[in-house]
């Protein structure tokens, strides 16, 4: 018995339909535009009083503004007007310096993104060409990855007190 070539491209297709790449895909979405970078603007209100209106800033900012890092701030509890204080807080000081004890890199994070970018692409060397789509992340990530059972596992054999954890997936 034959299978017909559409019943086959329909599964194929239809297999297809259930991959989930979500934020483990590595590779750039594309050349188009984020539309997460797009800001609505705050709805228009007349003001009280139009003698107290700021002088207009051409090129500045303006009232109806969004000001993203500063919302999440107001909205966690925060000091929206600390985002705009140049140095280290006062009460960020012990903090820093406990951070810093064993030297700090300058451009760490520089560094850090054209190493791994290296990293990336030695992995990736041979695993260009897929048949089928593969997780790139853990692909690249595999050795660096830690087993979470196998370490709580190494923990509790220590004597070291670990909370529960789900069984491992069969």
């Amino acid at each position: 018995m034959r299978i017909p070539l559409s019943v086959i491209v329909l599964a194929l297709v239809a297999v297809a339909g259930c991959s989930n790449k979500g934020l483990r895909d590595l590779r750039a979405p594309g050349t188009g535009p984020d539309e997460f970078m797009i800001l609505p603007a705050k709805p228009l209100t007349q003001p009280a009083d139009y003698a107290v209106l700021p002088p207009p800033t051409p090129g500045g900012s303006n009232i109806t503004d969004q000001h993203p890092d500063a919302d999440a701030v107001a909205a966690l509890g925060g000091r929206p007007e600390a985002l705009n204080a140049t140095g280290i807080p006062a009460s960020d000081g012990a903090l820093v310096t406990a951070a810093s004890r064993n030297g700090v890199e300058p451009g760490v994070r520089a560094s850090l993104a054209s190493q791994d970018a290296e990293f990336r692409k030695r992995q990736s060397r041979m695993t260009r060409f897929r048949l089928f789509p593969v997780d790139r992340y853990s692909q690249a990530y595999r050795k660096q990855a830690l087993d979470p059972f196998r370490q709580t596992q190494e923990f509790r054999n220590r004597g070291f007190g670990t909370p529960t954890s789900p069984p491992a997936k069969p």
